[in-house]
């Protein structure tokens, strides 16, 4: 076809879309609901609240706590907490209501009761029943409307067995119920047939990750072979009774998986003829074409269709949160046209192979549905040929015109409990009150037809000036933080600086689990060698060595690495001192470099570090791949932070020249500890290097091989020898002698509060051959708490501690082993936290679906068994895993979690640091507050809550060092949280912020008198 041809037909369909989309307009602006129907009420009330952006995050905020709050006091508190700060902007009765309802009075009863009366009456607008029977009945009533319908399911999210096997059973139920009652109905040719024959009168939709509480793309394998066997009942029941089932798309993680499963399943021999079935693709999603087209292939060779549900996409904000959080690239389109384009042309694709990939097309935008009845057309394909899909509640009058216009329309129809169901209610409102959306421009007055019907291509060519761009318009997230571009003071913030963190690897990627897989062969293949102490450039090996094992497999030995002796303390303590003058004097510039090269060695080497941690410390796949990123983050933000401590202060006035800088310490001795072997090691050790200290890196015993990897890197880099120096030992024997050595300066240290506590002793006891007080960073462990508010997340609550405690067996100083929960909601908490830590997945690292490795070593799993062991009767036992398979192979101790705890316990006192975690109820949010500070400790802590008021009191009296609120105590990024805490969690600054090379170095001011004979120098 000629260019011309081309334009000619683009031209022809343009026509023939305006020609149906106007008259489907016509038709439709006779439909508007009348002053007698509620729903002509609900929606001017919705247009005015959607008016004023600040009261829409309110509202939609309130419902979304609104099914956690139980009694009328706790609804009026909220109301008030939620709505008071855009009070002034309420109509006068909603003000007024405000204003006389601050207490427990009958006005208080009437406003929460009409409160939650209201939401739910907006709920049963989306959501089609609460019960079987209910949703049976608005079934019927949309086929007695000419309509068909999918049925998807409400609920929490999956977090236990239980409440996975209670989804399959009630697809089950569903199919077999629905089936049976709408066989009876006389067919109805435009809902119960296609082109091709008899289609399904019963569909359900299917969200996989609602079959398995461990649903984790990391775990590609494990999560397809337990979905299967989840799926596989519901699809003999669908065949058996003709049913139609289609895969819901969630999130762009598990798009790779949800696709796979998808393609196995109906590869099986059973399922191979299988084609009443269909999968949801996002047009949001560049990627969107290329999934169609993998389809296409895929089908063919399997020889049967299958429907696809074509739809913009409806995670654009968790999208492009998640992406800008992980420095992923973004997986969907950056603005609204863009996904318009796209949904057309995906359209065009779909009814050109609508012989294998069935078209369903799912929007209430009038332009992209007339597009593709259009192209329809100009192809002679018939209206029985594809089908549009609408939400429940949304674009009533537009489905009944299309339905009269004798297109197939299908209802996607949710069902379930109206309160639990405020989330899905949320997801509605905001696609339903979207400022570009076509359903909020349909009812402005100043939108004509014709600029509805526009071509998204016409914007895309105005789209080069940032005005004429149309972004997809959303509701800030409830849970995201405003991102300013300055800070009070004016300076700019991380965001517009150099430094950037290194992205965690995304492990949802099939290439990145390849890697990863790939590294672990690598480095087995590696095991068994020796590794020397370096000092000075030069290797040495010595007669005493250290055996590394692999602590889930302790028969495998990793290597044997030289220990070194007092002898060796003195030549690195020598070297040191005598390298100093040479690196110190570097400029700082310079000495950033080396960090740099440093951090590109670490990013090089990634996926075999990480292999090295996973074996050496039993550290599962992300938890690794987190080390190398931290570490590499440590490399290029103390570089770009010296780099800005580089530029000398001076406050010069005529005749007199001031200047403030800074000079390293002198020689500095890192003692690392196992649980981050990599990224505390490095962090501590370039700080130092950076700021012009000379280093001796003392690497936990445990973790010397990694540590050994380290300095064959910073060996690569042309550092000068003797600068840094490896010196591998143990703790009591080398550590202690570097530590009271006269000729260190300074000793930075992370591990236990015993270890920590006795090098503060040893370098405050000073001897007369000291020339300076040696200066201690340290940081020494915590016993960190969660508080669950009675009005929290439970879905984001339980897995956030699960994860916080758990995740590496618990074996990190942020970890959380208290969780702080108000008896209101204490029963539910603990109900789904036990079902949800029973299927946590225990075993070795190397298994990418483990989430619960082993401990360190022999000694810890002793000290934590005979600490379980000895615990009182008294104590509830909520959670003891088996672990028998596990504990012939490696050092494992199962995740155990207790209640009845009292908060002076000395279970909810002392640091366990391993798989441990008390329950501790409380009655208020006051006393919550007052158990969680009553620690010796500092160091994180973590509030789940959707109280304004109680965040804001969390933010002034919770006595951590990092604070966080409706999310984990774990996982403090570089930058982004800077890490540290107080009381007895640490001596210092925080890691990875910018006041922490400031610790390794002494500032000098130095003044010049430029005033000679009565004259002084012109200034600069």
């Amino acid at each position: 076809m000629s260019v011309s041809e081309m334009t000619d037909s683009q031209s022809s369909l343009e026509e023939k879309i305006h020609q149906i989309g106007e008259g489907l307009w016509k038709v439709l602006s006779r439909r508007r609901p009348s002053v007698f129907e509620r729903r002509w009420l609900e929606e001017r009330l919705m247009n005015w609240a959607m008016a004023d952006e600040s009261i829409k995050v309110q509202m939609f905020r309130f419902v979304d706590v609104l099914p956690m709050l139980h009694g009328h006091e706790s609804i009026n508190r909220h109301l008030h907490e939620y709505f008071e700060e855009v009070k002034a902007r309420l109509p006068w009765a909603a003000r007024l209501g405000l204003e006389l309802t601050d207490g427990n009075g009958i006005l208080s009863k009437a406003l929460a009761y009409n409160a939650r009366v209201n939401a739910s009456r907006m709920a049963e607008r989306f959501i089609a029943g609460s019960t079987l029977q209910g949703v049976e009945k608005s079934l019927v009533k949309l086929r007695d409307r000419g309509m068909a319908f999918t049925i998807d399911q409400l609920g929490e999210a999956v977090l236990t067995e239980e409440e996975a096997e209670a989804y399959q059973q009630r697809c089950l139920d569903l199919l077999d119920h629905l089936c049976r009652e709408f066989d009876q109905f006389v067919e109805a040719p435009q809902i119960d047939q296609d082109e091709t024959g008899s289609i399904p009168r019963v569909n359900l939709s299917l969200k996989l990750s609602a079959l398995d509480p461990g649903f984790s793309p990391i775990d590609a394998e494990g999560s397809s072979r337990r979905i299967k066997e989840r799926l596989r009942p519901i699809f003999r029941k669908a065949i058996e009774l003709g049913a139609f089932l289609n895969f819901d798309m969630e999130q762009n993680s598990h798009k790779p998986l949800t696709i796979s499963i998808f393609k196995e399943l109906l590869e099986e021999e059973e399922f191979r003829e299988f084609s009443d079935i269909g999968i949801v693709i996002q047009a949001y999603q560049p990627a969107a074409q290329e999934d169609l087209a993998d389809l296409l292939s895929w089908v063919v060779r399997r020889g049967a269709p299958v429907w696809i549900r074509l739809v913009k996409g409806a995670y654009w904000d968790y999208e492009t949160t998640i992406s800008a959080q992980h420095g992923w690239p973004c997986p969907v389109y950056q603005h609204k046209w863009e996904s318009d384009v796209n949904f057309e042309r995906l359209s065009e694709y779909l009814l050109d192979h609508r012989e294998w990939l069935k078209p369903a097309f799912g929007s209430h935008n009038l332009r992209s549905l007339t597009h593709a009845f259009a192209y329809a057309q100009s192809r002679g394909i018939p209206q029985s040929g594809y089908e549009v899909q609408m939400l429940y509640g949304m674009g009533q009058d537009m489905a009944q015109v299309l339905m009269e216009q004798g297109y197939r329309v299908r209802i996607y129809t949710p069902y379930g409990a109206l309160i639990p169901g405020m989330a899905y209610l949320v997801r509605r409102l905001l696609e339903n009150t979207s400022n570009d959306s076509f359903l909020q421009q349909s009812v402005q007055s100043n939108v004509s037809i014709k600029d509805l019907l526009k071509s998204p291509a016409n914007v895309a060519s105005k789209a080069k000036a940032p005005n004429n761009e149309i972004p997809i318009s959303r509701v800030p997230s409830f849970h995201q933080a405003s991102l300013s571009t300055t800070t009070a003071s004016g300076s700019k913030n991380a965001m517009d600086q150099e430094f950037q963190n290194e992205p965690l690897t995304d492990f949802s990627l099939p290439q990145n689990r390849e890697k990863m897989s790939e590294a672990l062969k690598k480095v087995k293949g590696e095991f068994g060698k020796d590794y020397a102490l370096i000092i000075d450039g030069k290797s040495y090996e010595t007669k005493n060595q250290w055996t590394s094992r692999c602590p889930f497999q302790t028969d495998l030995v990793l290597g044997r690495v030289s220990l070194g002796n007092s002898d060796h303390v003195t030549d690195a303590i020598e070297v040191a001192r005598r390298t100093f003058s040479g690196w110190s004097n570097m400029e700082p510039k310079y000495r950033a470099e080396y960090l740099d090269l440093i951090g590109s060695g670490l990013q090089k080497r990634r996926f075999e570090l990480a292999a090295w941690i996973v074996y050496e410390v039993g550290k599962p796949w992300q938890e690794a791949d987190g080390d190398v990123a931290e570490a590499i983050d440590f490399c290029r933000y103390y570089a770009t932070q010296m780099r800005q401590i580089a530029d000398e202060y001076a406050h010069n006035l005529p005749g007199e020249e001031n200047s403030l800088l800074f000079r390293a310490k002198g020689v500095a001795v890192v003692i690392a500890p196992w649980n981050f072997p990599l990224a505390i090691l490095t962090g501590m050790t370039v700080a130092a290097l950076v700021t012009g200290n000379t280093v001796i890196m003392k690497p936990a015993e445990q973790s010397s091989i990694v540590a050994a990897k380290l300095m064959e890197i910073i060996n690569t880099v042309g550092l000068p020898e003797g600068v840094v120096n490896y010196l591998p030992g143990m703790g009591e024997d080398v550590g202690q002698e570097l530590v009271a050595s006269p000729d260190v300066d300074l000793i930075a240290f992370t591990g236990s509060q015993n270890v920590g506590l006795e090098i503060y002793r040893t370098a405050a006891d000073t001897d007369r051959r000291q020339k300076s007080v040696k200066k201690v960073i340290a940081e020494m462990g915590g016993k960190n708490s969660i508080i669950i508010d009675d009005d929290a997340d439970l879905d984001e609550a339980v897995v956030g501690v699960l994860n916080s405690s758990f995740n590496f067996a618990g074996q990190k100083c942020s970890a959380c082993s208290r969780v702080i929960v108000l008896e209101g909601i204490y029963d539910q908490f603990v109900t789904r936290l036990k079902g949800a830590a029973e299927v946590m997945k225990i075993g070795p690292a190397d298994d990418p679906g483990t989430q619960v490795g082993p401990v360190i070593d022999q000694a810890s799993m002793q000290r934590l068994e005979e600490a379980i062991s000895g615990i009182p009767e008294t104590y509830g036992v909520l959670v003891r895993r088996d672990i028998s398979e596990f504990k012939d192979r490696g050092y494992f101790v199962s995740p155990t979690i207790f209640t009845d705890v009292q908060s002076h316990d000395l279970l909810a006192q002392d640091e366990l640091f391993g798989p441990v975690l008390v329950v501790i109820k409380v009655k208020s949010f006051d006393e919550a507050l007052r158990v969680a500070n009553d620690t010796r400790y500092a160091l994180t802590g973590a509030v789940f809550s959707r109280s304004p008021a109680n965040l804001q009191k969390a933010r002034r009296e919770f006595q951590v060092g990092n604070l966080y609120l409706n999310r984990g105590c774990t996982g403090a990024l570089v930058d982004r949280q800077p890490f540290g805490g107080f009381k007895m969690s640490g001596i210092g600054s925080k890691a990875g912020g910018p006041d922490y090379l400031w610790q390794f170095m002494t500032a000098v001011t130095i003044t010049e008198n430029t005033l000679r004979r009565g004259f002084a120098p012109v200034a600069d």
